[in-house]
């Protein structure tokens, strides 16, 4: 338990620069709080005894603002930064290394029992405010972007933002989802919370790829404008020798 306890304070100062010493990720870290917290209501709730369960995660949620249901999985060297409004379902499991920041929602789409949220795999990266929706997978290596809305599988080692989430790139793939410009993968980043400045927006990316293909028209449009006034100056000009001859 306490080794389990030391690792997690380490993943603090491994993965947030503004963490400066021991005393102050135990006692100033909610996510830190809310992640010992929830160890406990999973061991009650695994034993059966889901009430109390219940009541130590509504407790942690009171201190904390974070809400994670005794029944979701967590694995290893989980990360909550800043964490206020973090939503973590019943049925949701979490692998190894992943890192959520605040206002992201782990939620169901569906009243129905049984597996109704997400699984994230090891490695998982999601921005702040995302909300990730629904029975399915988000792939080892996978980033959700800010503020992303996603409903469906994310591949691993890809990155998904917008409402709803799109694609917009993979580890060594440029992603076709049906409205992208020619090469804009390469341009593409993801920060810690999910928006980087040249990362586009799959709307915008879309607008932009119907604008390329506009110009290009219009372009064409006036070469053979041009070539259609030289054939008929041509014309005209041979016209005119024939009636002269």
């Amino acid at each position: 338990m306490f080794e389990r306890m030391r690792e997690d304070i380490q993943t603090i100062f491994e993965r947030d620069p503004a963490a400066r010493g021991t005393l102050e990720a135990i006692f100033n870290y909610p996510g830190l709080h809310a992640l010992w917290w929830h160890r406990v209501a999973h061991w009650l709730w695994r034993h059966k005894a889901y009430w109390l369960g219940r009541f130590v995660s509504h407790i942690s949620r009171w201190l904390t603002g974070i809400e994670i249901h005794p029944g979701a999985v967590i694995g290893r060297r989980f990360f909550i930064d800043h964490g206020l409004g973090v939503v973590i379902g019943e049925t949701t499991q979490i692998g190894d290394d992943c890192t959520i920041y605040q206002g992201v929602t782990l939620g169901g789409t569906s009243w129905s029992p049984g597996k109704r949220h997400p699984t994230l795999a090891n490695d998982v990266v999601v921005g702040a405010g995302a909300k990730v929706l629904g029975p399915f997978t988000v792939g080892e290596g996978a980033r959700i972007g800010s503020n992303a809305v996603v409903v469906k599988e994310v591949p691993p080692g890809c990155t998904a933002v917008g409402v709803p989430g799109k694609l917009v790139k993979c580890k060594d793939a440029i992603v076709d989802d049906g409205d992208r410009r020619e090469g804009t993968a390469e341009r593409i980043g993801f920060s810690t919370y999910g928006v980087t400045q040249d990362m586009p927006d799959p709307v915008a990316r879309g607008i932009d790829a119907m604008l390329d293909h506009i110009d290009t028209l219009e372009r064409r449009h006036d070469e053979l404008e041009a070539q259609t006034r030289r054939l008929e100056q041509q014309l005209e000009r041979l016209q005119a020798g024939a009636k002269v001859d």
